[in-house]
């Protein structure tokens, strides 16, 4: 419970980065006063757990670091604070039993969010963290004192110190829309812009395929295109056709480089390998063989099983029998639509503690801050490790302060 006349700490954003920054305060003996604009917290991190929360990964640390990408540096003290075993661990404590799916992942054993927010809310109001909901941030007035809308009308809330975790800019219905961006920048943060991170791409399908295709999984297969250095990055998996293009797993995994590149000429190749666990001198042996009077289609499903939505993707990609052109992608999925997003507060305007250098108290945590990683449980993952170490960082500029 907070001590008496013990500093006022104000976390705006009911996220997973802003709830476990309260909890690191609340444990510090700080009086906490969380924030959110939604009527609950926690609705995105609810969403992205009905098909099953996937809370982090259980590969081994150098590769889990890895799926940071540029940003490795910056996400790597946070995760030596809060690595994913400690997320385990910290769920267990919650009384959430976790366990490894066969792909590396790590999810509850309910396979939902619901019980691990609701207990946790539990025991941060146990703590004394006192929650303020339908709460809209607008920044600051002319004495520094935080300003929020609320349905009776806007209040202000002075602070000691201020923690920043209001999401990136995606699935703004569930109260994560970039409004905070220029708030931010106003006060001189540098701020890189938000861009759609795990997204889809439009593709322009031809009317046949999109109505015959649209919402098919294509399965078992392997995809590979180059990011800005040169170098080639090969994914397995599966991904969906949309009516407008593709998304899925194998595609959120490849998504930075080939926003970037659409970013950067107008447009991205995407390689598509239908059959990765045949050599391409094996297929095109068996493509070679003599067909007879069978179709060409029945010739690549009995020769190399090509069929269905993997043989009309190869129809509608392919100009030419060599079957070697790959899936053009033309633009990324708006912002609203993409899982998660890159872009935010840069680690250049933060100290090694999360807090913005130009603005003394506050600090940032979560997905406004500027990195990205595919989906696997990294998202999660980085987002509690920020919002402890916000917390942390908090409580030790609170005690050089008052020392």
């Amino acid at each position: 419970m907070p001590q008496a006349g013990a500093p006022r700490v104000a976390v705006v954003g009911g996220g997973p980065a802003g709830l476990m920054a309260a909890e690191v305060l609340s444990g510090g003996g700080l009086r906490v006063e969380l924030f959110d604009a939604m009527p609950s917290v926690g609705r995105k991190f609810l969403m992205a757990g009905k098909g099953g929360l996937n809370l982090t990964h259980a590969e081994p640390a150098e590769t889990f670091l890895s799926r940071y990408g540029a940003r490795r540096e910056a996400i790597a003290p946070l995760l030596a604070g809060f690595d994913a075993q400690a997320l385990r661990d910290w769920a267990q404590g919650l009384g959430v039993d976790t366990f490894v799916g066969s792909s590396g992942r790590v999810f509850p054993s309910e396979m939902k969010a619901a019980p691990l927010l609701r207990a946790w809310v539990q025991r941060l109001r146990a703590a004394g963290v006192r929650f303020h909901v339908r709460r809209r941030w607008l920044g600051w007035d002319g004495d520094g004192a935080l300003r929020f809308a609320t349905p009776a009308g806007e209040e202000t809330v002075r602070a000691d110190a201020l923690v920043l975790a209001l999401g990136g800019g995606s699935w703004a219905r569930l109260g994560s829309d970039g409004a905070w961006v220029p708030l931010v920048a106003a006060r001189g943060v540098a701020v890189a812009p938000l861009r759609p991170a795990n997204c889809g791409f439009d593709v322009g399908w031809s009317e046949h395929f999109r109505e015959r295709y649209a919402g098919a999984p294509v399965k078992s297969v392997a995809a590979s295109c180059a990011d800005g250095a040169g170098n080639v990055q090969h994914r397995r998996g599966e991904f969906v056709i949309t009516a407008t293009g593709v998304e899925g797993g194998l595609i959120y995994a490849l998504a930075a480089p080939l926003r970037d590149a659409i970013a950067a000429v107008g447009g991205a190749t995407l390689h598509v390998d239908l059959m990765p666990d045949k050599t391409l001198q094996r297929v095109q042996a068996e493509v070679a063989h003599p067909r007879g009077s069978r179709s060409l289609a029945s010739h690549l499903q009995s020769r190399v099983g090509i069929a269905g939505v993997k043989a009309g993707l190869l129809r509608e990609c392919t100009a030419k029998a060599d079957y070697a052109d790959p899936v053009r992608l033309a633009a990324t999925r708006p912002l609203d639509e993409a899982l998660s997003t890159a872009g935010g507060v840069m680690f250049e305007a933060l100290d090694a503690r999360l807090m913005i250098r130009s603005l003394p108290g506050v600090f940032c945590a979560g997905e406004m801050l500027d990195w990205e990683a595919s989906t696997g449980g990294y998202l999660l993952t980085a987002c509690f490790a920020s919002g402890r170490a916000a917390g942390r960082g908090v409580l030790e500029w609170l005690e050089a302060a008052t020392a």
